[in-house]
């Protein structure tokens, strides 16, 4: 099995607009485009749980007394977390 890759977020989302376009070209074998939509919708999860940490930590940003501090939060990829 091959190792895990992890892409910042706008590396991911790149990635993932050129496996659209490369589909969308309709040149691919029927093993090419499975394994190309395979690791599309991997991309897409890395994508989509970015954004959520991005929101969350958004969220956590509050302003108090006209000052904005920070708050920090359980990282989701964190089994132990109860939610």
């Amino acid at each position: 099995m091959a190792a895990k890759k992890s892409y910042p977020f706008e590396q991911s989302l790149e990635k993932l607009e050129q496996l659209v376009e490369r589909m969308e070209e309709g040149d691919l074998s029927l093993e090419e485009s499975l394994k190309t939509f395979e690791e599309g919708i991997k991309l897409t999860r890395q994508c989509q749980q970015a954004l959520v940490k991005a929101e969350q930590k958004v969220k956590l940003l509050i302003e108090e007394n006209g000052q904005i501090s920070e708050e920090d939060f359980e990282d989701l990829d964190n089994p132990s977390l109860d939610t």
